[in-house]
């Protein structure tokens, strides 16, 4: 059975995950209570269902802190589970619960909406150790979509290496485990002719590789990933990102990112994500 766990912040998107692997012929479902999990597992696959989907979550209360102990069981007992767990910055889940007029969840007990959002940060704070992070502050619903496609499409087991691209302008990736700023190297941005163009144009790679300093930069990052990656194997880590950026993220964090992702794809479950091109 594959089993995948959605969890995270209210307003973070995880309705919109939930829909995209039921349209995907998942059985799907939601706002399940932590101590649940099992036994509908069992029945479940019982019944011969392989794709299933849950969405757990702060409304059940304190119990979710338990969930990473309820994953560990449910992969001894030979379930393919991953977790995805969406976040985002206050700021943005503020935005989407005014622009919706609903309610926080946590909300019934007098805090305000930023203390609520803190309240379940706490909540949860366990459990992106055991999950693939998405920060989904300045995604489209479409972008999310997307990315929890190409999620569900992995293959079972071994660690997954994320590379994204980012702008330092728009903010960090709450997802991301390594940071690596890359202003420093020459911008495409500043030649006219490649300004509306991206890392994935091969105008822009051209002008990148022929940059000394910009491949010594994606050799660095390359030799860094590769040293340590056998660690985070050993230490048995399910998820990976490497986060690598620059001013606008629409040159040359796409073409590292890029390039470096093409560089491990061998190993199997390595992706590339450019945040600021929404693909």
């Amino acid at each position: 059975m594959q089993l995948i766990l959605i969890t995270g912040l209210s307003g973070s998107g995880k309705s919109v995950a939930l829909a995209v692997l039921e349209d995907a012929g998942f059985y799907c479902v939601d706002n399940l209570p932590v101590a649940m999990i099992g036994a509908l597992v069992a029945t479940l696959r019982n019944e011969g269902h392989n794709r299933v989907a849950l969405t757990v979550d702060a409304r059940t209360g304190d119990a979710v802190a338990g969930l990473p102990h309820e994953v560990e069981s449910l992969k001894s007992g030979g379930i393919d589970v991953r977790v995805l767990f969406l976040e985002a910055k206050a700021d943005a889940l503020i935005k989407r619960f005014s622009e919706t007029r609903r309610r926080h969840p946590l909300s019934s007990g007098g805090l305000t909406l930023p203390e609520c959002i803190t309240r379940e940060r706490d909540m949860v704070e366990g459990i992106p150790e055991i999950a693939h992070r998405i920060d989904t502050s300045d995604l489209a619903p479409n972008t999310l979509r997307n990315w929890v496609r190409e999620f569900a499409a992995l293959s079972p087991s071994g660690l997954t290496l994320l590379f994204e691209s980012f702008g330092f302008k728009h903010g960090i990736p709450l997802d991301a485990d390594f940071v690596f700023d890359v202003r420093c190297l020459p911008n495409p941005y500043y030649d006219p002719v490649l300004r509306p163009l991206t890392g994935c144009d091969a105008a822009v790679a051209e002008f990148i590789r022929a940059t000394p300093e910009a491949m010594r930069m994606l050799e660095d990052i390359h030799r860094f990933v590769s040293d340590w990656l056998p660690a985070f194997d050993r230490d048995n880590r399910s998820y990976l990102t490497v986060a690598i950026g620059c001013t606008g993220g629409r040159h040359r964090s796409v073409f590292l990112a890029e390039t470096l992702a093409g560089r491990f794809r061998e190993r199997g479950r390595t992706l590339a994500r450019h945040r600021e091109l929404g693909a």
